[in-house]
């Protein structure tokens, strides 16, 4: 069965969810175009989620974001419709494909609706029993042609594989967040992963326009098998410094460490509050799980889930508070464990005096947003990082041990065989995390 033929007959198991309509999204959106092209076919794309509400927001967040794309892709959209005489005007052709986007979009939240798909696509919750148990019911309705997809980002694509008998009809193809923006798919096969479904993957990823980069199947993979040391080493250094910082000065300080003088789109502690910090420990129980003689565990994580300051976003896209509180999706202050309190940002002047401490950014220091853009900006990063490395203040020497530690976390991945060679490393944190750089270099 071709692609093209699978397309006709898709569903996303979590559909109202923040991974799950984006990849409704991107289906819908390659499944309109292979309709308007074949008129005569039916095309079916199953939404399905427990609750009739997510499934509300999904149909809001559909119709706005197909009409974005629509707008960009005008000149495409107008080839493609060419035979649709009434189509005349730019807004004419753009509501157009976006009511043909929700046209083939069929919400439910009654499994047995998807028996006849081809593809299901699962972004439900990252839990490992549950995920299984859907799973094997979805099995069960479905024809033994069906290939499914998860978007675990850390669960053995072959424990699902086995626990639900799928047969190795299924891979892990996982999405970064979010899927209708990130260029980055990690793919996933088992070894009992058939053939014919890693090659449909690729040419699912080339339709989508992802760029794919293969992990092997090991929990955590590439991806999250970095971020989640990178937490750990961040949280073991604000423990670390609790005899120089009171816990929130060593939050923020190390915050600023990781986006600041390492260059990163955000600090990290901003990151586990965008992913969410029980993501983040329940991605780590998964990796502590299922990878031998390896604990990853982070009392400050813990504390944090404890406390019901999870982190993550609001429907309309907005962060909510976790180890940063958020005014307009800025953070503004950091929480104080002790206290039970967010403490603002510059507060009696503390995060000046925590900067001070620090030390001066290296000479030539230019922000991530303005490097992203720059053409010589490998040059530029040397340049930089060649400075710091010359610097002894604690903020260098801080930047200089993180820079160490990814390096280290990288090498492990290749060595353990999670990542098949160092540039696939570079590659997932360059295109998944938006960093400027992969954590394997030559810079410090």
């Amino acid at each position: 069965m071709t692609l093209d033929e699978r397309l006709e007959n898709v569903a996303v198991l979590g559909a109202g969810g923040k991974m799950g309509s984006g990849i409704v999204l991107l289906l819908a959106q390659e499944m309109v175009k292979l309709k308007i092209k074949n008129p005569d076919k039916g095309f079916y794309l199953y939404a399905v989620d427990v609750a009739e509400k997510p499934l509300d927001g999904l149909i809001s967040y559909i119709r706005t974001q197909a009409t974005k794309s629509a707008e960009k892709s005008c000149v495409m959209l107008r080839d493609l419709y060419k035979q649709r005489e009434d189509l005349i005007e730019n807004s004419e052709i753009i509501n157009q494909f976006t009511q043909d986007v929700l046209n083939v979009i069929r919400p439910a939240t009654d499994l047995s609706v998807i028996k006849n798909a081809r593809m299901v696509f699962e972004a439900i919750v990252e839990d490992e029993e549950i995920k299984v148990d859907v799973l094997t019911k979805v099995r069960e309705l479905c024809s033994q042609e069906t290939f499914f997809f998860t978007n675990t980002s850390s669960i053995p694509i072959h424990i699902i594989d086995q626990g639900a008998g799928l047969g190795g009809r299924i891979i892990g193809f996982h999405f970064y967040n979010p899927p209708a923006v990130q260029k980055l798919a990690e793919l996933i096969p088992a070894e009992s992963t058939k053939k014919d479904l890693v090659d449909i993957s690729h040419e699912i990823g080339k339709r989508l326009r992802k760029k794919i980069i293969l992990s092997n199947d090991v929990a955590g993979f590439i991806g999250n098998g970095h971020f989640m040391r990178d937490i750990l080493h961040a949280t073991n250094e604000v423990k670390r410094l609790s005899d120089t910082f009171s816990m929130v000065e060593a939050i923020y300080a190390i915050n600023k460490i990781s986006q600041d003088f390492l260059i990163r789109p955000m600090g990290i502690f901003q990151l586990i509050d965008y992913v969410g910090v029980e993501v983040c420990q329940l991605i780590m129980k998964v990796m502590t799980k299922h990878i031998k003689d390896e604990v990853l565990q982070s009392d400050l994580i813990d504390m944090m889930v404890d406390r019901k300051l999870l982190g993550g976003q609001y429907a309309d896209g907005t962060q909510k508070d976790g180890f940063l509180k958020y005014e307009k999706n800025r953070p503004t202050g950091i929480y104080d464990i002790d206290k039970g309190e967010y403490i603002a940002f510059d507060k009696d002047g503390w995060t000046g005096r925590v900067d001070e401490r620090l030390g001066l950014l290296p000479d030539g220091w230019m922000s991530w947003r303005t490097l992203l853009i720059d053409p010589d900006r490998e040059s530029k990063l040397s340049m930089i990082f060649g400075n710091m490395k010359k610097m002894t203040t604690m903020g260098a020497e801080l930047a200089k041990n993180y820079f160490k530690r990814s390096r280290e976390i990288g090498e492990e991945l290749v060595r353990t065989k999670v990542a098949n060679n160092i540039e696939d490393v570079n590659n997932v944190l360059i295109n998944g995390f938006y960093h400027l750089y992969g954590p394997i270099n030559d810079f410090i």
